[in-house]
């Protein structure tokens, strides 16, 4: 469904002029390249076909591009959801279409530059013990990792850091709009389309997060040595392999379709109406 959602935004004018739209796009995207290269590398392990250091070095950093770039696609999403509510008359000021394109580009420069730098810090202090390993398994790495040098430690905590102040943003974001719109009359009723968009949303970003923070609360069991290391695996082997890929797949179910010109523009490549002259 989501080559098909992407085609649905890219193929309309009308709706890849749309702040949300390319918004949208650029969080399918990036869910696509995560899923697309994670499958890879569970294909290749399947198999057992056994990658040299730098090719499993660069499966890493794109799963961690991918992965940075929906991130920082969600934060913006809320930021455009905030400013489409609380300033509606200066919106498409503020985020006209060549803006929005300017903000996607700034965002896979971050994407590729932040773990770009954890990447040459690993590099620099031949902190990539892990990636010697005949299996080029993301979450046999991570665990392993949180058991290496200070360097590889260093990344993960500061790497923890930002996924909480994007988490602390988001929540400041929809507590703001929460309490400006609280007397607005919008939330009245449980099937309000307010409600309805707050809920969609906490789902989203709820299935987003948690494998997040699993896998957070997991790697302190392991460096404090509450677990044992195969259990740590075990763990990581069901948050990447379940936790992870749930949200990506839920996502353009709970937020794509519920647009109602992708979902009209599905429906009408599905059913191939024809226009019927009316006397």
């Amino acid at each position: 469904i989501i080559p098909t959602i992407l085609f649905v935004i890219f193929s309309r004018f009308s709706i890849r002029q749309e702040t949300r739209y390319m918004l949208l796009g650029n969080a399918l995207f990036s869910d696509l390249v995560y899923l697309l290269f994670y499958t890879l590398s569970a294909a290749l392990n399947a198999a057992r076909i056994h990658l040299p250091e730098k090719a499993c070095v660069l499966l890493l950093f794109l799963l961690a591009m991918a992965c940075c770039g929906g991130l920082f696609t969600a934060v913006a999403i809320v930021l455009d959801t905030y400013i489409a509510i609380l300033f509606p008359l200066r919106y498409v000021v503020l985020l006209p279409p060549s803006r929005t394109k300017k903000i996607i580009v700034l965002l896979w420069m971050c994407s590729g530059a932040f773990p770009g730098i954890f990447f040459l810090v690993l590099s620099s202090t031949h902190s990539f013990v892990p990636c010697v390993l005949e299996m080029c398994s993301v979450p046999v790495i991570v665990i392993l990792a949180l058991n290496g040098t200070n360097a590889v430690k260093l990344c993960f905590w500061l790497s923890t850091l930002v996924i909480f102040l994007c988490l602390s943003l988001i929540f400041c974001c929809y507590a703001i709009l929460y309490f400006k719109t609280k007397q607005s009359g919008i939330w009245e009723g449980v099937c309000s389309r307010a409600s309805v968009t707050f809920l969609m949303h906490n789902t989203v970003l709820f299935f987003h997060f948690f494998p997040l923070l699993a896998l957070f609360v997991e790697s302190l069991l392991c460096i404090n040595v509450v677990i044992r290391l195969q259990t740590g695996i075990w763990v990581s082997l069901t948050v990447f392999n379940i936790l992870m890929i749930l949200p990506k797949v839920l996502f353009p179910f709970l937020y794509g379709l519920r647009y109602r010109e992708i979902s009209a523009s599905l429906k009408s490549i599905v059913r191939r109406k024809q226009l019927r002259l009316v006397s």
